[in-house]
């Protein structure tokens, strides 16, 4: 009996401005927080809040996130990724945008909740976008250069609010306007590939059962995002401890690591194919404990700044491949669950880690707390040895494309 059709073979062919406008939307995932942390403090002072009350201000999307990420990826599964992505995208401009016109904490507050829905469909709709058009060696290239986006995102989008911030507290959340016009591409060039037959009954949680192993890779998901806040949050604090004072200087050593992290992206093909994603993974848990033990014994502002970077080259690594690892272990009509699921996980990853170094680091001292992480890092090392490759899920044939001519998609249409 021939074989059937895979999902790959079903889906459009993509064109570059599909991969431009991916890349681009893959920018955004970042930098949720990032682009207003700089006024916070000045939120704070002007509309008068607790440090927690505007600390809510960065971390709320990441609570809404966590919860509605597997919503999300129920409804990429069921109607395809290119509504939910447009939608989501939308989401995003409008309510990231709202900032601009806050005039209280209330709305400011609400609005960074709602802007968390955005945030996860935009999360896992470019992840399911990626590994829905491309294939083989091109899907690790694409991995790899979305890698460097995100590191990218990083880097620009929070100099831009800091510049706007400069101007006004309200200037940052412009930034997140850029959704707007990023969906009504989206709806142009993304094609609108088929969406594969799920039989009754199977979900996440089923695929999960029968292979466990993707437990692991949420749990180095999660710790990535742990050790991604530890650095983010203390690595300043140390730096101030070695009398590095100057704002500018900071924010010099800190961004080393989405430097490097982008540097390493478009490299990631030809280190995937040489390493395998498991080995991959290894190399970059080396890279974050060494650099955990070097921020906390290291006296020196230099070894910090190597410090950083030696932890986003081992993210630029790590990011596409757990992302295509848990993309591949899925059938595709499961891949917007496994993917969103991914989301709540590295979220959850944020919130746990200042509940567990914040203390250490309270009661001891904030080397204390990077050699706790260190000591973490190679504990999760060890473990990762137990790790083995697996070849991707068997593909299901695709349902065959809808035949209405809004959402029909033909090779001349994907093409520049």
């Amino acid at each position: 009996m021939a074989a059937q059709p895979s999902a790959a073979a079903a889906a459009p062919a993509p064109s570059r401005a599909t991969l431009f406008i991916l890349l681009i939307a893959s920018t955004l995932t970042i930098m949720a927080g990032a682009v207003v942390a700089p006024v916070v403090s000045v939120i704070r002072g002007d509309l008068g809040v607790s440090g927690t009350q505007a600390g809510l201000i960065l971390t709320a999307h990441g609570l809404s996130l966590a919860i509605v990420s597997p919503f999300v990826g129920w409804a990429i599964d069921k109607w395809g990724v290119r509504m939910p992505l447009v939608i989501g995208l939308l989401i995003y401009g409008v309510a990231g945008g709202a900032g601009l016109f806050a005039d209280s904490y209330a709305t400011l507050i609400i609005s960074r909740f709602a802007f968390g829905i955005g945030a996860a469909a935009l999360f896992s709709g470019t992840t399911v976008a990626l590994l829905a058009l491309y294939q083989g060696p091109e899907r690790d290239k694409v991995a790899g250069w979305r890698g460097t986006a995100i590191s990218m995102g990083g880097i620009i989008w929070p100099l831009i609010g800091g510049a706007l911030g400069s101007l006004s507290w309200h200037g940052p959340f412009a930034v997140y306007l850029l959704g707007i016009p990023l969906a009504v591409a989206m709806l142009f060039v993304l094609p609108n590939a088929p969406v594969a037959p799920r039989p009754k009954g199977v979900n996440a949680v089923a695929l999960i059962k029968q292979q466990p192993r993707l437990l692991a890779l949420y749990g180095l998901s999660m710790f990535s995002s742990f050790l991604l806040y530890v650095m983010a949050v203390f690595l300043p604090q140390r730096l101030t401890q070695l009398d590095v004072a100057d704002p500018f200087v900071i924010s010099l050593i800190t961004t080393s690591t989405s430097v490097t992290g982008s540097v390493i992206g478009l490299f990631y093909a030809r280190i995937k194919g040489r390493l395998g994603y498991v080995n991959l993974l290894r190399v970059s848990l080396v890279l974050w404990t060494l650099s955990m033990l070097t921020i906390g014994l290291a006296g020196h502002p230099a070894l910090l700044t190597v410090a950083a970077g030696l932890f986003g080259l081992g993210s630029g690594m790590s990011v596409p491949a757990l992302a295509m690892m848990l993309g591949e272990a899925a059938p595709p009509a499961l891949r917007g669950q496994v993917m969103a699921l991914s989301g709540t996980a590295n979220f959850l990853g944020q919130f746990v880690a200042p509940l567990i170094i914040g203390p250490v680091i309270g009661a001891t001292s904030i080397t204390t707390g990077f050699l706790v992480a260190t000591g973490l890092g190679v504990t999760v090392l060890l473990l990762s040895l137990a790790l083995r490759e697996f070849a991707p899920a068997e593909q299901a044939p695709e349902a065959a494309p809808t035949s209405a001519p809004s959402d029909r998609v033909t090779a001349e249409d994907s093409k520049d």
